[in-house]
């Protein structure tokens, strides 16, 4: 069971903090090596590990630990639009989707590790229209089981939820709905603090699972809300 030592280490965020002074190719190049095993080897290796407790929290959900096209990112950025070009990311992350994300939007789970910014995620980020109109449609039908789940005592000690909003309220809808603040939203996403200490544990992939396990009620109702099953 990998689940009962340290995945990840030290040397994970001195490679990140190393690479943010050092984001051009010949160095990275360099330092190839260093990265496959202190950033990617433990990172895939984590999320073969993490599908076992994922199941637990919901059996829907799905991990992939393939090097590309899986559920880690890749460490390369897209820079064609970019102002910035730096080649590389300075974190790594991982994205635990429903098993039917490719064929709908869909809520997710998220690990990001970076130097004094690692995070657990969840929800649903920059959600296309047809997606927001879902979330917000769920929301006016049942206002109440909204409340419990963004109100939920697990989710309210351990997450803080954030993303853009409109500035107006969305056309369509009432603009004195008493939740009216939750439909002007643009995202459902909440975030929780992850020290690296924590993070270096070697019981860090049952603590991660523990702090996707407190959003569940949060992210069962989006879920629901995109008529998938949790």
């Amino acid at each position: 069971m990998g689940r009962n030592k340290a995945h990840f280490s030290r040397e994970l965020f001195e490679f990140l903090g190393d690479l943010a002074l050092n984001n051009n190719r010949e160095w990275f190049k360099a330092n190839k090596s260093r990265y496959e095993s202190v950033v990617r080897d433990p990172m895939l290796e984590f999320v073969a590990d993490f599908a076992e407790p994922l199941r637990t929290i919901s059996s829907h959900f799905v991990t992939d630990p393939r090097p590309t096209g899986g559920s880690m990112f890749r460490i390369y950025r897209d820079v064609r639009f970019a102002k910035d070009k730096s080649p590389y990311k300075t974190m790594a992350a991982a994205h635990f989707s429903h098993e039917r994300a490719k064929e709908v939007a869909a809520p997710g789970f998220y690990l990001h590790l970076a130097p004094a910014e690692s995070f657990a995620g969840v929800g649903l980020w920059h959600p296309g229209a047809t997606a927001l109109k879902n979330i917000r449609d769920a929301i006016v039908a049942d206002p109440d089981g909204w409340r419990r789940a963004a109100g939920d005592a697990g989710l309210s000690a351990r997450y803080e939820q954030g993303g853009d909003s409109l500035k107006r309220p969305p056309r369509g809808y009432d603009p004195e709905h008493p939740l009216i603040d939750d439909l002007k939203r643009k995202d459902f996403i909440a975030s929780a603090y992850l020290d690296e200490e924590e993070v270096c544990a070697a019981d860090f992939t049952d603590r991660f699972a523990d702090t996707c396990r407190a959003a569940t009620p949060f992210m069962q109702f989006l879920t629901k809300a995109m008529g998938l099953s949790w």
